[in-house]
């Protein structure tokens, strides 16, 4: 999957990937993080001076919490056990970034930090994560979200931790505060989400891996074994029915606030052209996930995004 399970509540620092967007649930900061090319850090901060070669990168992200964010340190104690080490990770991570305006005194060398921790990001989804404590386990707890999602819901708490959230950000540049355009851009970023999920299939398929919700599956008995075989039998479209019809309920549910939407927020959410696009194109083959024509480029998309931007309506 295109994005990780790092997803925790940030530590009270300012400057950080958490203060981008400070009106959103903290809980997606690390699907911001991947998305922003601002990221800010370096691995010769405090992993330097803390001699984190001697301790774990486990143990190191811990003692830079405990000494830098002593209450994200003791808020993430209290997490469940399975949870914990991906909590201290990702708040060690929001250190890093936050302590860079009070480390450096030229902005030169706080641009260089910020490559390097957008590369550090870039590198650990090719699994090559550079030789610093807080860049390793990220690499280690990005390994994680290798598994089926065990329901739609579980899907859709996924996209909203995503693609809405990227959606909030693009509302933030956009200059919109609305409450309708936020619940529009959370449903939108929910489609998204499925729809990426869909796509990707045959991919994840081609690499023996399945993640379309468990539950639906087995509402239907279709196994994973069938995706990884295409199997085109009516069970297993009838699955791809079912979670293909979630993201057309949450693209009307998010047409439903349209005349309560500012304008100025339309351009945030073009992509429904796309999402509309996907949807219809696999129903018109009868919900075969595995059809070839699923698998190309709309080379008309362009010019229905174009017009799409000059109708007041998403």
């Amino acid at each position: 999957m295109a994005a990780s399970v790092l997803r925790s509540a940030c530590g009270p620092l300012r400057l950080g990937v958490a203060c981008l967007c400070r009106r959103r649930l903290p809980r997606s900061l690390w699907a911001r993080a991947r998305r922003l090319p601002g990221l800010v850090g370096s691995a010769r901060s405090v992993a330097a001076a803390s001699g984190a070669g001697v301790l774990g990168s486990d143990r190191y992200c811990m003692e830079l919490l405990r000494k830098r964010d002593y209450e994200g340190y003791l808020c993430s104690l209290l997490l469940p056990a399975q949870s914990r080490s991906s909590a201290f990770a990702l708040r060690a991570f929001n250190v890093e970034l936050a302590q860079v305006k009070d480390s450096v005194s030229e902005k030169t060398i706080g641009l260089m930090r910020m490559e390097f921790w957008k590369k550090t990001v870039d590198d650990i989804y090719c699994d090559n994560p550079p030789q610093q404590p807080v860049a390793l386990e990220l690499w280690k707890e990005k390994n994680l979200d290798d598994q089926a999602y065990r329901n739609i819901q579980e899907l859709e708490n996924y996209a909203e931790n995503t693609q809405s959230a990227l959606l909030y950000l693009t509302l933030e540049i956009l200059g919109v505060k609305d409450l309708h355009a936020d619940h529009a851009a959370s449903h939108i970023g929910k489609a998204q989400g499925i729809v990426t999920c869909l796509r990707a299939t045959p991919y994840h398929g081609s690499r023996r891996r399945v993640f379309l919700p468990m539950d639906i599956c087995m509402l239907h008995g279709v196994s994973q074994e069938d995706f990884l075989r295409k199997n085109q039998d009516k069970n297993v479209r009838d699955v791809i029915y079912d979670i293909a019809s979630q993201a057309h309920l949450h693209l009307k549910h998010a047409r439903s606030f349209h005349k309560s939407v500012p304008v100025k927020a339309f351009p945030a959410f073009l992509q429904t052209v796309a999402l509309e696009d996907y949807l219809k194109k696999i129903q018109q083959v009868d919900f075969d996930i595995f059809h070839p024509s699923l698998q190309q480029k709309n080379t008309l998309l362009p010019l229905s995004l174009y017009i799409q931007s000059w109708r007041n309506r998403y």
